[in-house]
């Protein structure tokens, strides 16, 4: 059995009777939150009803960011409206949940993309600021669990590089992307912005309160340099 299959009938045997399973999946910036998310969902199929959202939803709009004085820092814990996020995880067990939808090539909120889903039989809720548990570990936890997906740093460094670089290369026929104000630049120059972001931003907010997830996490899962996973941690 591959590790996707073995997580995902880890799922579906956790499975409550009644309302859906919430699971939180985090990690680092590229760690390829997005793509394990849709691996999951995609073996489940057969056997569940599953839907994703992205933590990124639950972010402040842009606007309200430089009003706050946050823009530069955005994907950090003060840049999420939390109390909303809460609030839509405890109105999917019950009913249905407006989920807002951010746009990475807008790099904004966009309020055409909202879904409103009704409750599922697993809810993967993919995304940063899940290091609640390591935070205020006495509150009450919007997750029924928690799966971190763990890589090294030189490894993320190289995933998120190669994904600035590839949405750089599609705005050149997207004006309205926000990577089009960088398509002036050089490809080496634009590499070089690309790890200028992942030091100064990405990284940093690894450290500082992604990785606290990690200790508090219901199953760790571990990736080599080709994204393969090596290793799967259960607590």
């Amino acid at each position: 059995m591959s590790p996707v299959h073995a997580l995902a009938a880890d799922l579906a045997a956790r499975r409550p009777s009644t309302g859906p399973l919430i699971v939180g999946l985090t990690g680092a910036v590229a760690a390829g939150k997005s793509t394990l998310a849709g691996e999951l969902k995609t073996v489940l199929a057969d056997q569940a009803k599953v839907e994703i959202i992205a933590t990124d939803g639950f972010l402040r709009p842009n606007a309200e960011l430089t009003d706050l004085g946050l823009l530069e820092q955005k994907g950090f814990p003060p840049t999420y409206d939390n109390d909303r996020f809460r609030a839509a995880l405890t109105d999917i067990r019950t009913g249905p949940t407006v989920f807002p939808t951010y746009s990475h090539t807008a790099y904004d909120i966009d309020a055409a993309l909202a879904r409103t889903l009704s409750p599922p039989d697993i809810l993967i809720v993919e995304g940063l600021n899940l290091q609640h548990r390591a935070i205020a570990p006495k509150a009450a936890d919007p997750l029924d669990l928690l799966i971190y997906l763990d890589a090294d740093e030189a490894d993320l460094e190289a995933w998120y590089v190669a994904r600035f670089l590839e949405l750089w290369e599609e705005a050149e026929h997207d004006p309205t992307s926000f990577y089009a104000r960088f398509r002036s630049m050089s490809r080496g120059q634009t590499e070089d912005l690309a790890r200028m972001v992942w030091t100064g931003v990405n990284l940093k907010n690894l450290r500082e309160n992604i990785i606290l997830a990690r200790d508090t996490a219901d199953l760790v899962v571990r990736k080599a340099a080709d994204h393969a996973i090596v290793e799967v941690v259960r607590r």
